[in-house]
């Protein structure tokens, strides 16, 4: 089965949870255990990414630890061309649209797709869009982070993925945010966008993981907080599936 189809089959049931493993941030072996712990959890599948310090062997090296321990989908979450590996089973290749910067809306995605089409990687088109604060992230995409504020920004560039034929709107917070999307953010781009909704950063205990799937979200994305407290991670699979 294609990820995107097992992705669709999981949220016709419900909402869906991903663990997010920075290369950077642990070692393969580490990242192999919390991958095997995450998905005990509860967690679909296990997206692998990070903004900064990502090389391929670090990203290899990972994915084939991960698939050691797991049998969940293994996505690519990645910063640019340079940090994918052949031997995940998927690619979110997703546009920054609220980058500055042309190379981190089509310029990383054109150097690429020689390799995502050699390796059969499949690609799941994205648009990801940053919010304030956007954290590291905002920096190395040069993004403009769409105001907290700012709701119907935020709408419009979602519905801008949507009409360009994306599968998937996702957005981010960062890395280790103090507050993730707001609950009224996510709320307005769910009423308006056809596909699913990912909303990712600074999600770090049940009760936010709760208000955000409840305001719409139909994957949450949770990373530094398995990094930091791996034991709270059952409670925030168990908080945004029990809805």
């Amino acid at each position: 089965m294609k990820v995107l189809d097992y992705l669709r089959a999981r949220l016709a049931e419900g909402k869906v949870h991903m663990s997010l493993l920075d290369p950077d941030k642990m070692t393969p072996a580490e990242a192999g255990e919390v991958a095997f712990r995450a998905t005990l959890a509860g967690s679909d599948a296990i997206m692998v990414g990070g903004s900064t310090g990502v090389t391929p062997e670090k990203t290899d090296a990972t994915v084939k630890a991960i698939k050691d321990r797991t049998r969940v989908p293994v996505i690519l979450f990645p910063a640019g061309a340079h940090a994918l590996s052949r031997y995940a089973d998927a690619v979110y290749f997703m546009s920054v649209l609220n980058s500055r910067n042309v190379r981190m809306i089509v310029g990383e995605q054109k150097k690429a797709a020689r390799a995502v089409k050699a390796w059969g990687l499949e690609a799941i088109p994205m648009g990801y869009l940053i919010v304030e604060p956007g954290m590291r992230v905002a920096e190395v995409g040069e993004a403009q982070p769409i105001p907290r504020d700012d709701p119907e920004e935020a709408v419009r560039y979602a519905l801008t993925a949507q009409f360009l034929g994306m599968q998937f709107v996702y957005l981010e917070a960062g890395s280790g945010a103090p507050e993730s999307v707001p609950v009224e953010m996510v709320a307005a781009v769910k009423r308006e966008i056809a596909i699913p909704l990912i909303v990712g950063g600074g999600i770090r205990t049940p009760e936010a993981a709760r208000r955000i799937a409840r305001a719409g979200a139909d994957v949450v994305v949770t990373g530094t907080v398995i990094e930091q407290d791996q034991g709270r991670l059952q409670a925030i699979v168990d908080a945004v599936k029990g809805l």
